[in-house]
């Protein structure tokens, strides 16, 4: 039986790297829908899972994307609320790239660190890569400190986080106060807007306890400074270092293994936990 994935995505036209990444992966047959509201998901997943009898239905996969996340969380939302008994189909979360990039990110950082015994700074930790990476170095036991430009929304975030995760060790940064949150630090992760410098050099190479500094910006200028895109653990300063696009080898990998992983059942809802733990065991192999 041919394996069917339903791209729902909540941009006027559907990402195109979602869906090369798709075909990549073999997927036999991709329906692609953009624009897609809240209102229409129960129906487009009625029309997937009723076609099939139950025992085939690890033939059929939803995938949802979009640069909303927010959005593309409500239509998962209904994905899933449109699921009863044994009529269900297994279903990943990659809005905007958040979840398999931040998975990636915390995979590199996680081959020379000790997690559980680091302090990270997650710069622009409010956007959607960046509370995916605290959420992830919080469920392996990392303290983490959370910046942003705004103290108000970087407290939001981290109330929202101590909710999901309520022995996790978090405080809310704001830049202006980045020097002291950076004392100490052993990872720094920077999840800012393409183009936008986060740190200056001069900074991060006076960092006694960095050892690992990962931008995840592509665009120049980067948002470390001194860190460029194909940096892969490359030694900078004696600091471990990774850009976006040296990151983003293993992004990959986890992002078509994770689209494998959907058609071996048909109950999994792969989102930012369970797409860094596939990566994890990624490494393994």
């Amino acid at each position: 039986m041919k394996k069917i994935l339903l791209q729902l995505d909540c941009d006027p036209q559907p990402s195109v790297f979602d869906s090369v990444v798709a075909v990549d992966a073999d997927i036999d047959a991709l329906f692609r829908h953009g624009n897609v509201d809240p209102r229409q998901v129960r129906d487009l997943v009625h029309g997937l899972m009723f076609t099939r009898a139950p025992r085939d239905l690890n033939n059929s996969a939803i995938f949802i994307g979009g640069s909303n996340v927010m959005v593309a969380e409500s239509l998962l939302k209904e994905v899933k609320e449109s699921f009863f008994g044994p009529l269900r189909v297994s279903v990943m979360f990659d809005a905007n790239g958040s979840n398999t990039t931040a998975a990636a990110a915390i995979v590199c950082a996680a081959r020379h660190l000790k997690l559980a015994e680091t302090t990270a700074v997650v710069l622009a930790g409010t956007g959607p890569v960046g509370q995916r990476a605290a959420r992830l170095l919080l469920r392996q036991g990392a303290t983490v400190r959370l910046a942003s430009r705004s103290l108000e929304r970087a407290e939001s975030v981290v109330e929202s986080l101590k909710e999901r995760y309520p022995s996790g060790n978090i405080q809310p940064v704001v830049n202006d106060q980045l020097s002291d949150a950076l004392a100490g630090a052993q990872l720094i992760l920077s999840a800012g807007a393409a183009g936008v410098q986060m740190l200056e050099a001069t900074i991060r190479k006076n960092l006694p306890d960095l050892k690992v500094a990962i931008d995840l910006n592509a665009v120049p200028p980067g948002g470390l400074e001194g860190i460029e895109p194909h940096d892969n653990a490359t030694d900078r300063d004696g600091q471990i270092c990774y850009g976006a696009i040296g990151v983003g080898g293993p992004k990959m990998k986890i992002h078509k293994q994770a689209l494998s992983r959907l058609f071996e059942q048909n109950d999994l809802v792969l989102d930012a936990e369970e797409i860094f733990d596939l990566g994890v065991k990624q490494e393994r192999w």
